[in-house]
């Protein structure tokens, strides 16, 4: 079941994310951290009531973040579409013990029948160009990459950002 997040679930979505971390860390991927996300961010989309989880039997196991609002970050971006009416996902996570289950896939499709149900021109994200499971995730949905942003307290390789049209 994927709902909003409520404020009880934002410790959960840490240990989630810290998890995911960790997961990639162990497979050389340098996308996150133990600085983000943070509670911080989480508290953040709590309180804008922008993230959503997906539960099994009453268990968070993932969490995703959909915003209408454009991060400046991406303002070099030659997108497809026109800055007017798009839908920016951040912090797709899905703890790795319930990988593999279309979970990821199932709040990707939330996201994008959400975007149209919204009116949205096209749906936006940025996925580390080192984590090719991401890379091929998207591309295999029909998104299309645009670009590539950097995130220098993250990671010195660059972030491809993507874009798939409502």
């Amino acid at each position: 079941m994927i709902r909003k997040a409520q404020p009880k679930d934002i410790p959960k979505m840490k240990k989630i994310t810290e998890a995911c971390a960790s997961h990639m860390i162990s497979q050389g991927i340098f996308q996150w951290n133990e600085n983000y996300p943070s509670l911080e961010v989480f508290e953040k989309d709590v309180a804008n009531e922008t993230v959503y989880v997906y539960e099994i039997q009453d268990i968070v196991v993932g969490c995703v973040m959909f915003s209408f609002e454009k991060d400046s970050f991406y303002n070099n971006i030659d997108w497809l579409t026109p800055d007017k009416k798009n839908l920016y996902v951040h912090r797709l996570a899905v703890h790795p013990k319930e990988q593999g289950k279309g979970i990821a896939r199932k709040l990707m499709d939330f996201g994008e029948a959400f975007a149209k149900e919204s009116n949205c021109l096209s749906i936006r994200l940025d996925t580390f160009s080192k984590n090719s499971r991401n890379n091929k995730f998207y591309k295999a949905r029909g998104y299309s990459q645009v670009g590539e942003v950097f995130f220098n307290q993250k990671s010195g390789f660059p972030f491809y950002c993507f874009e798939k049209l409502c």
